[in-house]
């Protein structure tokens, strides 16, 4: 005689149910950690920077990228007359006599030969690339610079010194960065949106409606976003 099959008990279909949602549930903390992680690396890189700035202009008495090539290879070790600025306390994407580079490429150069931040940059070029400078979590490379390309809600915002955190980042580690950071809002406070490397606003941020501020487009699962902390 055959034997007859059962089926599946209410005990191991509960067994198989606790099973899954401790999978699941592993797999959701898991992002959740990774997330965190990434949010945590790109305030860490904001921070040491700002931190490395107002170092440098401590020691020098000058800014990083700004300050001249002869006194760049007199004062700092090893950084030559290869690259620096015109002296007027101001990181500007422009090169002046006597350096072959841009200021907020040399600003780079400078800071990681003062042994201010690490890693090795060139030194050469008008364009941050993974070469000249650092490079965010998600491979964008990162922009100091006295410019006002970050978002506003005059729309017409001032020149001010800021880091630029590079694109690729989704707008929830943003949000969450500038929540962190600052207000949480991308166009108000020290940390805003910035439209550094081609990222365009809308696919980033969504518009409020006066008096309501513009927020960080979450939902819509932008990630090829940027930021900007401004000092």
């Amino acid at each position: 005689m055959r034997k007859q099959q059962q089926g599946f008990t209410l005990i191991e279909i509960a067994i198989v149910l606790v099973i899954i949602g401790l999978l699941l549930g592993g797999v959701l903390k898991g992002q959740e950690l990774i997330q965190n992680a990434r949010v945590r690396n790109v305030i860490a890189q904001q921070d040491g920077i700002k931190a490395a700035f107002f170092g440098f202009q401590d020691r020098y008495r000058g800014i990083p990228g700004d300050y001249s090539p002869t006194l760049a290879n007199q004062n700092i070790p090893g950084a030559g007359t290869t690259c620096g600025g015109n002296g007027d306390s101001l990181i500007k994407n422009t090169t002046f006599t006597g350096s072959a580079s841009s200021e907020n490429i040399c600003a780079w150069y400078h800071l990681s030969k003062a042994n201010f931040i690490t890693g090795s940059y060139s030194g050469s070029g008008t364009t941050e690339n993974a070469n000249n400078s650092p490079v965010n979590p998600f491979g964008g490379p990162m922009q100091i610079i006295y410019d006002s390309t970050y978002s506003d809600p005059s729309g017409s915002p001032s020149s001010v010194h800021n880091i630029k955190t590079g694109i690729n980042i989704p707008a929830s580690i943003l949000a969450e960065v500038d929540r962190k950071l600052d207000d949480g809002y991308p166009s108000s406070g020290a940390f805003r949106f910035s439209t550094y490397g081609s990222v365009t606003a809308a696919s980033c941020i969504v518009a409020g409606t006066a008096p309501a501020p513009d927020t960080w487009s979450i939902a819509s699962g932008a990630t090829v976003c940027g930021g900007a902390s401004l000092f």
